[in-house]
């Protein structure tokens, strides 16, 4: 089901840098065939868009099993800059698990990494090292940065149905 790294002595370690990472990819770890999209907006304080749409980036996350999201740029596969984020912050998995009739079906989760200030689903606070099912449309937040992580896929019916109900 996945492991934090608790101490030195169970933690992954970077082949590139040497750095100690937080995270281990449970055995059920699976690339996705679904071609899986965070789209991240910037909200004011208010809750009003910046600009425009306040559409900043469009995230292709169907291309490797897990995402990390954090502070540290040598560590994450997202680099988030927000001063209320952790270095290794919470991390996007896709797991193989039973679907219909027994069927293995590949689903996106989120795992809070013990961050400090905490990672939000649809707004509301997850606990930490547990996973999380993700669906379309869900909305992630990180700390008390404003940035919003809208997850869709490329055949969910664009961008528009989404925003609208946000």
């Amino acid at each position: 089901s996945g492991a934090l790294a608790d101490d030195a002595a169970t933690g992954a370690t970077d082949a590139r840098t040497g750095r100690r990472l937080k995270y281990s990819e449970p055995p059920e770890a699976r690339v996705p065939t679904t071609r899986w999209r965070l789209y991240v907006f910037k909200k004011s304080a208010d809750g009003a868009s910046t600009d425009g749409d306040g559409l900043l980036e469009t995230l292709h996350i169907s291309k490797q099993s897990a995402y990390v999201f954090g502070r540290d740029p040598d560590a994450c596969d997202v680099h988030a800059a927000h001063p209320s984020l952790s270095g290794q912050h919470c991390a996007v998995q896709f797991r193989g698990v039973p679907g219909a009739a027994g069927k293995i079906v590949c689903r996106p989760y989120v795992i809070d990494l013990g961050s400090t200030n905490g990672t939000f689903l649809n707004g509301d606070r997850i606990e930490a090292a547990r996973y999380y099912e993700l669906r379309r449309m869900d909305v992630m937040t990180l700390g008390r940065s404003t940035r919003e992580y809208v997850l869709l896929t490329e055949k969910s019916g664009g961008l528009t149905k989404a925003t609208e109900q946000r």
